[in-house]
């Protein structure tokens, strides 16, 4: 919660311990993510379709992490634009 004595600075990209958070070593299911997009990049048929539902199922989880246990704002934020895209994504027949 914004409060007087903090910046908007402050709010967006500390953490509960006052810590600057922009990136964070990657997590399972964000690598994971990043595999499946590889190996999709490089097959075809279902393989191809099936490293498209990995990416979607482990981006999906890794935003859903991001929104309801985020660091600060600015990741919670993150996870949100990530899912939202990723629903587009899905709903205009990228899988």
């Amino acid at each position: 919660m914004l409060s007087w004595g903090m910046s908007f600075m402050d709010f967006w990209f500390k953490d509960k311990s006052g810590q600057i958070v922009v990136a964070q070593t990657p997590n399972a299911p964000l690598i994971l993510a990043l595999v499946a997009v590889l190996l999709r990049l490089v097959t075809t048929g279902t393989a191809h379709r099936f490293f498209g539902a990995l990416f979607f199922g482990a981006l999906f989880t890794w935003a859903w992490l991001e929104i309801v246990d985020g660091a600060n704002p600015h990741r919670r934020a993150m996870g949100s634009v990530t899912l939202i895209g990723l629903l587009w994504w899905a709903v205009s027949g990228g899988l």
